[in-house]
């Protein structure tokens, strides 16, 4: 017990001088430091290292090598830091090492990913009793989402999708936006509805679906929207498309792995109707800034997912709203738990505060690149600010410069045909001042790639 107490202090010391170090650290590493990656390659050890050996190992060579995701200058990819209170609380969950499978398991995950469950439907402004899954990610949600929707749409029309499977099973099918994201795109490939089937919904100049080139929905349809499309952070206008489809039987599925978030904000009614659908995914380790991995498929119909989840075994069963019941995961750590963390900490004044200085400070960054020379392409309605320089080679030039600098970190991306990258804004950590950092630096290169 000793020894294992040492070693636990001894990874705290080292996490919290990370923590510490984040504003002197590159926000890309070094070429040296992931070089020094090689020195974990080899062969499984025939006899075990001392656990203090391995940590240090880990720490020395593995530290250097990561991106400071977990700072205020790192773009890229709408990935938030984690803030304090999720990150205690996912140090204490990992000491309490919890199946949170069911209460059977662990009655105080139970119990606190239901509050959790019903936190998150206050702060997103979503009916109150649906059912919410802490899943892995966005995709492994939207999977989720989307088995319960084609399940339910047969149950319809009398098909037994667990006892018949698929095989000459009525067609459902799917309605996508034109810009939909890839991991939508995984989901539904993952279960079986081909590429080539999908109907693309043509998108406006912003990436929302044009209503009145939507494709024709039935009551055997599943319509996947977007609350925060990934370039331009725009929303598809879901107060005119969900009545549509709702009147059709059509079930409305959500992409909102980080567009949700704006739900809690002064500008909520950029997603104004939302809540008409009948599921949603979104993310917790995004604008939330829990860590990773954390999501949420949440479903209107209750019984929908939790039939479509069911694990229930004759050694394990468990309520329907259990979180075994509601997500891919049978054996599960409680991932509800920092989320819970994070909306206590924040309360519903706070998670509006830090998204409303994240949209100010993502239209002042676009102010500020207009004024350097650079073409903003998105209106800036949410936390994305898409930009390009006067052509595709200074757009690909300014932005390797800048990820080679170890100032700030941000991604590529490709609109419309052509290269632009892609500034995200979702770090609790983001001061004013990370704002001007980008701003000045990006001004620079502009300057001297003239």
């Amino acid at each position: 017990m000793d020894n294992e107490r040492q070693l636990l202090e001894d990874a705290d010391r080292r996490a919290l001088a990370y923590v510490d170090g984040i504003p002197q650290r590159r926000v890309f590493p070094a070429p040296e430091a992931i070089q020094a990656l090689s020195a974990f390659d080899g062969p499984l050890p025939e006899q075990g290292r001392p656990a203090e050996e391995v940590l240090h190992q880990l720490d020395e060579l593995g530290s250097p090598a990561t991106t400071a995701s977990n700072g205020g200058r790192y773009f890229g990819f709408v990935i938030g830091a984690t803030l304090p209170a999720a990150a205690a609380a996912e140090r204490l969950a990992l000491a309490w090492d919890q199946c949170a499978s069911s209460f059977d398991n662990s009655p105080a995950a139970d119990r606190i990913e239901k509050v959790a469950a019903r936190w998150v439907l206050e702060s997103l402004g979503l009916p109150i009793g649906s059912a919410v899954g802490f899943g892995t990610s966005a995709t492994a949600c939207t999977l989720a989402c989307l088995s319960a929707a084609r399940r339910m749409l047969l149950a319809r029309k009398g098909w037994d999708f667990d006892s018949d499977g698929l095989i000459g099973a009525p067609e459902v099918r799917v309605v996508v936006s034109a810009s939909v994201h890839i991991t939508v795109k995984k989901a539904l490939r993952i279960l079986g509805f081909g590429m080539n089937r999908l109907l693309a919904a043509p998108t406006d100049e912003y990436g929302r679906i044009d209503p009145a080139r939507l494709p024709p929905l039935d009551d055997m349809t599943v319509l996947c929207l977007q609350a925060g499309e990934v370039n331009t952070g725009e929303f598809d206008p879901f107060a005119e498309l969900i009545p549509r489809a709702r009147a059709a039987g059509a079930w409305v599925h959500v992409d909102g792995a980080f567009g949700l978030w704006v739900r809690a904000s002064s500008q909520a009614h950029l997603a104004a109707g939302v809540e008409q659908a009948d599921s949603w995914t979104c993310d917790g380790h995004k604008w939330l800034n829990t860590p990773y991995d954390g999501a949420m498929a949440i479903c209107r119909d209750t019984d929908a997912l939790a039939t479509a989840m069911n694990s229930d075994a004759a050694y394990a069963t468990a309520s329907r709203d259990a979180q075994k019941n509601l997500t891919l995961e049978f054996s599960r750590r409680a991932r509800g738990i920092p989320i819970w963390a994070a909306l206590a900490a924040l309360g519903r004044n706070g998670l509006a505060g830090m998204i409303d200085r994240h949209l100010r400070q993502a239209d002042h960054l676009a102010t500020r690149l207009r004024a350097a020379g650079y073409q903003v392409i998105n209106r800036v309605v949410l936390n994305q600010v898409l930009v390009r320089a006067d052509s595709d080679e200074e757009t690909v030039a300014i932005r390797n410069a800048a990820q080679a600098s170890g100032e700030v970190w941000f991604g590529p991306t490709l609109w419309q045909g052509r290269p632009a990258f892609r500034l995200s804004v979702s770090s609790w950590r983001t001061t004013d001042a990370d704002i001007e950092h980008l701003a000045d630096l990006l001004a620079r290169l502009k300057n001297c790639s003239r």
